[in-house]
């Protein structure tokens, strides 16, 4: 799953890293900005990294959550969800909308491949100190740089360089 080869999603393994991701979901997803005492550790327990002085609003749904590593000052709003069949990086200061949907899960095209099951991964890479609009989805194997901002309900196809702005469906990067 890791190498971005094809893998079958129902095995035993994987089956039981989702139902432990799901069991700390639920738990932070109870939550309220309050429980900063309990909302650490699950993050910590959940996350291949939870940087410093983070803030993600539950609901927060993932596959995995340990293929996920979020830098330091890092905001997502409400209802972000995460498929991290591959390594998601998301670098330090960036701010996600709510309802932001980050995909490292994808299908085969050909339908005899779909038919048999089978599943891959491309990872994901969003730079530092990059703004992601609501209801955003950015798409597997995309990499933003740093500073770039997405526009809210854009559906990032193709990778966005450094200081760009990219918007629309698909997002198109333009200048102001």
């Amino acid at each position: 799953m890791l190498s971005g080869e094809h893998y079958h999603a129902g095995g035993d393994e994987l089956a039981r890293e989702r139902s432990h991701a799901q069991k700390l979901m639920r738990a932070y997803n109870k939550t309220i900005v309050d429980d900063a005492e309990i909302r650490r550790p699950i993050l910590d327990n959940l996350l291949g990294r939870a940087g410093h002085s983070i803030a993600i609003r539950p609901p927060f749904y993932v596959d995995y959550g340990y293929n996920i590593f979020i830098g330091d000052d890092v905001f997502m709003n409400y209802g972000c969800v995460i498929l991290d069949v591959c390594r998601i990086d998301i670098g330090a200061k960036t701010q996600i909308g709510p309802g932001v949907q980050i995909y490292t899960a994808d299908h085969p095209r050909a339908p005899a491949e779909r038919a048999a099951g089978v599943e891959f991964g491309r990872p994901v890479s969003i730079g530092s100190n990059v703004w992601i609009g609501g209801h955003a989805i950015i798409l597997p194997g995309i990499n933003i740089g740093d500073d770039a901002i997405i526009g809210a309900g854009s559906v990032v196809t193709r990778d966005v360089p450094a200081g760009q702005t990219a918007i629309g469906n698909p997002a198109k990067t333009v200048t102001f």
